[in-house]
């Protein structure tokens, strides 16, 4: 299994209630695809270096998990077509 991070911007104009429910639909989905999450650190709002869709702000979350390939292509497909993703990012670890 390999080691990825997924760093994801989150629309920052969502209830508590809903931002916890992307989170949690990111997480199983992982898991549902046979990866095993190291840790699921939410950093909560934060202000964009720049305007992105007219958007000042975003919830920042980085989702470190293990996988296959599949499981990674799984996640990056789902994050694409999702509306409330801002920007998102899964890159690879090195391994040492």
């Amino acid at each position: 299994m390999r080691e990825y991070e997924a760093m994801i911007l989150i629309r920052p104009n969502m209830e508590e209630e809903a931002f916890q429910g992307v989170v949690d639909k990111f997480v199983n989905l992982i898991t549902q695809q046979g990866g095993e999450i190291v840790k699921a650190d939410k950093w909560g709002k934060r202000r964009l270096q720049y305007e992105i869709k007219k958007l000042k702000e975003a919830f920042y979350v980085l989702i470190t998990f293990k996988g296959e390939p599949a499981v990674a292509h799984e996640l990056d497909r789902v994050m694409r077509i999702s509306d409330d993703i801002v920007r998102f990012l899964v890159i690879r670890k090195d391994e040492k």
